[in-house]
């Protein structure tokens, strides 16, 4: 059998720490950049493509949240874990989510049109958000090698 030193427990703590501590950074980078490229679309597009930007951010953050909140309370179902849920109650929320962003990005594409392009890149905010992680991450592990 392989023992482990104290110094290899000591970095697996560290790293479930690490790991588990990734998605409050990914949404802080969901934040950060919808402000940052927000600004920076203003800037180059104009008002309309930027509010389209900023209103594709909103509803990708809120998506991510209601699919966190929706996986977590499926797994504390399967595993029995946490408060008991009603499974009709975690599909109906999963399904409500899809309903409330179809109807936002339709109310925000009647109402601004040429906002289209802007809405459409800001719903692509989690995947510039987790390659920000995915780089930190691995500036990290660079890091504690050296």
């Amino acid at each position: 059998m392989h023992s482990q030193s104290p110094t290899e427990s000591g970095l697996q703590e560290d790293a479930g720490g690490f790991y588990s501590d990734a998605l409050g950074r990914i949404r802080s980078s969901m934040i950060g950049l919808a402000l940052v490229v927000s600004g920076g679309a203003w800037w180059r597009f104009g008002r309309a493509a930027a509010l389209g930007f900023l209103c594709g951010c909103v509803i990708a953050y809120l998506n991510f949240h209601w699919l966190k909140s929706g996986v977590s309370g499926l797994a504390d179902r399967v595993t029995n874990t946490g408060k008991p849920q009603s499974g009709t109650g975690i599909v109906a929320r999963f399904l409500l989510r899809y309903v409330l962003l179809g109807a936002s990005a339709y109310a925000i594409l009647t109402s601004f049109p040429a906002s289209l392009r802007g809405l459409l890149a800001g719903l692509f905010l989690p995947v510039g958000a987790i390659a920000c992680e995915t780089v930190y991450e691995l500036y990290v592990a660079v890091a504690r090698r050296t």
